[in-house]
């Protein structure tokens, strides 16, 4: 009997917290009195979280533990977990417990008794964050609506509920580099929020460092807008204008010699309009770098081991502390076929969905 809800939660290097959550958790679940299962993204650990999953799975039948082959990234790990989940209403939660399972039930009876696809999770207090990720936060979130127009929660993440037919659409986007808290409102189904208050991580240490916040800035802009090519060629422009007005001084002040020997002013120009080109360039640049993954549709992301079909290939069998598994036949890794071209079929499974998500690999 598949279940009415999936959770979906990626977990990198999260040995620490694992325990805490399920503590948290599996009350919560086990209270909506509704089939359900988890769905725990185990992205490519280094540390013994696929151990740990293996352990806590033993006593908790509902938890269903997904491997990735290799560190795919948080938003792949998400949808990994959106391609495998089962449920009529899937909700994604982080595992470091900043976002409380405990709002769950308030999310799937939003969902039901509105009548909604979409149920965000919005912080309502974020005191816990320092003041320059609330500051920088709102500012991002500013900047994406004025450049492309999606109407996203300021002070939503990847906590929120979608219905079955939220996450097909999802999984049936080309796209690579998804950014999904983006890609989620543009989609424009009727949502609804349930507000929260954010906490402290629980246990262990933050995954996104500045840098990952830069990139997944880079790719929610370019990801949702044209705007900045619109910029690179206003720049050019006003580049160009700038240009002929300085000829024109120079024609001028040349007719009534009043011309000064130097070279200040023909370094700044070219210095201006080097930086200038190289800007639009640059802008330029990650457009084509994001055609340039589209075309070669490489798979974001492989699935090694699913708690709930058995393992990829028989090399991947042995897992520690893993229990014996009773899913489908042992498969060679398929990755995802290109947009627009059917995957190859895959050995029949215990249950079709799971052994779609597992087969097409779901190219992000």
């Amino acid at each position: 009997m598949p279940p009415e809800l999936s959770i979906v939660i990626p977990c990198f290097n999260e040995e620490d917290v694992l325990p805490l959550l399920v503590e948290r958790l599996r009350p919560v679940a086990d209270g909506l009195e509704t089939p359900y299962e988890v769905v725990a993204v185990d992205d490519g650990s280094t540390d013994t979280t696929a151990v740990v999953l293996q352990r806590l799975r033993r006593d908790w039948p509902e938890l269903r533990v997904v491997r990735l082959r290799a560190n795919a990234g948080h938003q792949a790990a998400i949808s990994a977990g959106l391609a495998c989940a089962r449920g009529d209403y899937v909700v994604t939660l982080d595992a470091d417990l900043q976002d409380p399972p405990e709002v769950i039930p308030d999310m799937l009876a939003v969902a039901r008794a509105e009548r909604v696809d979409v149920v965000y999770g919005v912080r309502s207090d974020r005191s816990t964050d320092s003041a320059f990720k609330r500051m920088s936060a709102r500012a991002f979130y500013r900047v994406i609506r004025a450049l492309s127009g999606t109407h996203a929660q300021s002070d939503a993440g990847d906590y929120r509920m979608m219905s079955r037919a939220t996450v097909e659409a999802v999984n049936a986007l080309p796209e690579h580099n998804r950014v999904l808290r983006f890609i989620v409102p543009a989609l424009g189904f009727p949502s609804a929020s349930v507000s929260y208050r954010r906490d402290e991580r629980a246990a262990g240490r933050s995954k996104y460092p500045l840098a990952k916040m830069v990139r997944l800035s880079i790719d929610s802009v370019t990801g949702f807008s044209i705007a900045p090519l619109r910029a690179a060629t206003w720049l050019g422009l006003t580049g160009g204008l700038a240009a002929v007005g300085l000829l024109l001084y120079a024609l001028v002040a040349q007719t009534l010699g009043h011309t000064l020997p130097g070279w200040t002013s023909t370094v700044v120009a070219v210095s201006a309009v080097g930086a200038v080109q190289l800007l639009c360039l640059g802008i330029l640049g990650e457009y084509v770098g994001r055609m340039y993954a589209m075309m070669q549709a490489r798979p974001t992301y492989f699935i090694a081991y699913d708690s709930l079909t058995g393992p990829a290939t028989t090399a991947d069998e042995a897992l520690p502390a893993g229990p014996a598994t009773t899913g489908a036949a042992s498969r060679p890794d398929t990755p995802a076929s290109p947009a627009g071209q059917e995957p190859a079929a895959a050995p029949a499974a215990t249950d079709d969905a799971p052994s779609r998500a597992a087969s097409r690999q779901a190219s992000v």
